[in-house]
């Protein structure tokens, strides 16, 4: 179960730091929309994206959450990706992400490929 203080900050419209491992595994990071469920951080891309070939090949990752309102406060997750979810499920959270963050749907000129869902278990 996550903690109190992870799931608010998942769930508040803050942004988040991705960290993958490349192939020759080196990290590499980027900024995301974040969300969670209650056992797991929830990250939306789409299959084309590195960051899905990173976690394809090496599951672990570190999730940093920052507070959009006071940049001190954080939480870091370090977990694995645990599921990957297919189907239609992923785009209409992407818009569920985008009202949330933008206060508009999710544009679909925007998509390139197949969204998914990276459900990532908490070490």
């Amino acid at each position: 179960m996550l903690s109190e203080k992870v799931r608010l900050l998942a769930t508040g419209g803050n942004f988040a730091s991705l960290t993958t491992l490349t192939a020759d595994g080196q990290p590499c990071a980027q900024v995301m929309w974040v969300d969670c469920d209650d056992e797991h951080i929830i990250i939306n891309t789409e299959v084309h994206r590195a960051k899905f070939a990173n976690v394809q090949r090496d599951p672990r990752v570190v999730v940093l959450i920052i507070n959009k309102d006071n940049p001190y406060e954080y939480a870091e997750v370090r977990g694995t990706v645990s599921e990957v979810v297919h189907g239609e499920a992923p785009r209409a959270h992407a818009d569920t992400l985008a009202w949330r963050y933008f206060n508009r749907p999710y544009a679909p000129e925007q998509i390139q490929s197949e969204r998914v869902i990276l459900k990532i278990k908490p070490l």
